[in-house]
């Protein structure tokens, strides 16, 4: 197990360095601003060695020491003590701009990163299908690009810096105490080889305990995601304890598991720090013998003693880090995981652009599903010729919208073809197949913002006037020209400030405005009172002229205004009726492939 981790671990630092590769100068940057801690750290107890032994003591300057004080100070006892003084002011100034220097860099590199690697994520979350987000959850993802992305500025910028600085820093003071006594130095690194097996006995464990807490903390937001989404449904059933309840379960969970792995951290530290602190009885013990052997001075022994502390000071951050880097690395497994996650519809090699289709629809014994063993479309095959409206009927959960959603590409069929003015769907550019429809569902969705924005979602770059025009074909101008603040209006989270009618003709209006070749109506009118169901009908009539349509509806009076009409159940097309031959039903399975022809 220990092997296959350490393989894991190696596999995981290439991809987090192949993550950094474009900021290697900034971390480069941060190095070295960093390693420049190390050369003052070791200036840093010199003052109080000079004060003991040459201002206080007989002892001579050692020569090492000689070469930094002016020679016309070594005779004068108050000369050397003001020199001193002010070394010791200079190393704390220089030691607080380093690392003021280090902490600006490491901000500016670190915030850079997580801005990156959250827009790969957020970028790849977009792309992926929708039975990935309805099997795992939207919050699941959320979470992955609002904390876990955290993991690689804690371990580019602080994680990885500390290690490496600590690594530089520990060598320089083992090379310095050695020069001073051979054998303290030996001594204060008796302790090395027992925090390398305390570090790797622990990795497992909490690496495994860290995983833990993330999908349970990712379980805790699913909840408050889902419970705010729909909390007109929780407060219209006055649910809100019971909610809280569940939140709280999950919650309470992750808090059990949060101090788990606080205990192992804390148990781990213990280790350390007691291994630590054998080593510093040690080397005090055999200091001070050896001191009183007259084999080191007394400002020697309070040098080693205050580079020991310096020197267990990176043994420290070196095994602390260590248990960190366990919890960030769990993160950036889960980080990697979304992105190795297989596209929503993979964009063949060579894909063809299109600039606008004609509109000639053809489904050739497509069958489609979800998962292995659920299928929910079985051999459909139509033809639908250009500016054909077709309405689809059937109960729900029969595979109306499925139908639709592989004609968009938000899947692929397992089988079978569905073709574009004779293409396959999947040798054309993603991009711009999506671009060839215009879509308006049951539930329209509006994005929180204006009302004019909503309606330019599909074109982003359109005037006013055009804007304006959309919404007088939609039958929304009046509504929009009445309000304060028209167009500028700010709909709320979804929509939520406007009625279903008035999100039903918003969402109309985005459709005119994108004047796509190919419609798809998603029960349009099934949420909306006579009134607004007649409106939507007559801008929905003016919408699907010289347009292919399909309209998905469960009233067969809806259908009426089409020109043709498929019956689905059971994930096969059962029955097709034509209104313009006196509405005679022919049996798809009798007479082979439907034929509407415009």
């Amino acid at each position: 197990m220990t092997a296959g981790l350490v393989r894991t671990d190696l596999s995981l630092a290439r991809r987090i360095l192949s993550e950094l590769r474009p900021w290697r100068l900034h971390v480069a940057g941060v190095f070295a601003i960093s390693l420049l801690a190390t050369p003052l750290a070791l200036l840093t107890p010199l003052s109080l060695k000079i004060v003991i032994d040459n201002v206080l003591g007989p002892h001579p300057l050692p020569g090492f020491i000689g070469v930094l004080v002016p020679e016309a100070l070594e005779g004068s006892k108050n000369g050397l003590l003001v020199f001193t003084a002010i070394f010791f002011f200079a190393v704390a100034a220089l030691s607080q701009i380093q690392d003021l220097a280090a902490t600006v860099l490491k901000t500016y590199t670190g915030e850079q990163l997580l801005l990156s690697v959250r827009s790969k994520l957020f970028e790849r979350a977009q792309r992926l299908s929708l039975t990935y987000h309805d099997k795992t959850g939207t919050a699941d993802s959320a979470y992955r690009i609002q904390e876990d992305a955290k993991a690689f500025q804690y371990i580019a910028v602080q994680t990885l810096v500390s290690l490496v600085t600590a690594v530089a820093t520990l060598v320089a003071m083992i090379y310095v105490t050695a020069r001073i006594n051979l054998q303290l130095a030996l001594v204060s690194m008796a302790v090395a080889p027992l925090l390398l097996l305390a570090a790797r006995h622990f990795r497992i464990r909490l690496r495994r305990q860290a995983r833990q807490v993330k999908r349970l903390e990712s379980g805790a937001l699913s909840v408050v995601q889902e419970v705010l989404t729909g909390l007109r449904v929780v407060k219209a059933f006055a649910q809100e304890d019971r909610e809280r309840g569940r939140f709280h379960g999950r919650a309470r969970q992750g808090t059990g598991a949060r101090m788990r792995l606080a205990v192992a951290q804390g148990a781990y530290a213990v280790l350390v720090g007691s291994l630590i602190g054998l080593g510093g009885a040690l080397v005090l013990y055999i200091g001070v013998r050896l001191v009183q052997r007259g084999a080191i001075t007394l400002g020697d022994l309070i040098l080693v003693m205050g580079y020991l502390a310096q020197l267990y000071q990176p043994l420290k951050t070196m095994a602390k880090q260590a248990g960190t880097l366990q919890t960030h690395l769990a993160s950036a497994e889960r980080v990697f995981a979304l992105l190795d996650e297989p596209l929503e519809a993979p964009e063949r090699p060579g894909a063809r652009p299109l600039r606008r289709a004609g509109g000639a629809v053809e489904f050739r014994g497509v069958s489609f599903a979800y998962e292995p063993d659920r299928p929910v479309v079985h051999d459909v095959s139509f033809a639908v010729e250009p500016g054909v409206t077709v309405g689809i009927a059937g109960v729900t959960g029969a595979g109306k919208s499925t139908l639709m959603g592989l004609l968009t590409r938000f899947y692929d069929p397992v089988a079978g073809q569905i073709l574009l003015d004779g293409v396959d769907l999947r040798d054309f550019r993603l991009a711009d197949l999506r671009q060839q429809f215009g879509i308006v569902l049951q539930d329209p969705v509006l994005f929180s913002t204006s009302i004019g924005e909503n309606i330019a979602y599909g074109r982003p770059g359109a005037r006013g006037e055009e804007i304006e025009a959309a919404a007088r074909a939609a039958n929304v101008y009046d509504f929009i020209a009445g309000l304060p603040e028209g167009y500028e209006t700010e709909v709320g989270e979804r929509g939520a400030r406007l009625s279903g009618g008035e999100r039903q003709r918003i969402s109309l209006a985005r459709a005119f405005l994108k004047d796509a070749p190919i419609l798809i109506l998603d029960e349009p009118t099934s949420s909306v009172d006579t009134r607004t169901e007649a409106e939507i009908i007559d801008a929905m009539q003016r919408l699907m002229a010289d347009r292919t349509s399909f309209m998905i509806a469960h009233r067969l009076s809806t259908l009426e205004i089409c020109d043709a009409r498929l019956e689905v159940e059971g994930g096969r097309v059962v029955t097709t009726a034509d209104p313009r031959n006196g509405g005679t039903v022919v049996t798809a399975a009798a007479q082979g492939q439907p034929d509407f022809r415009g």
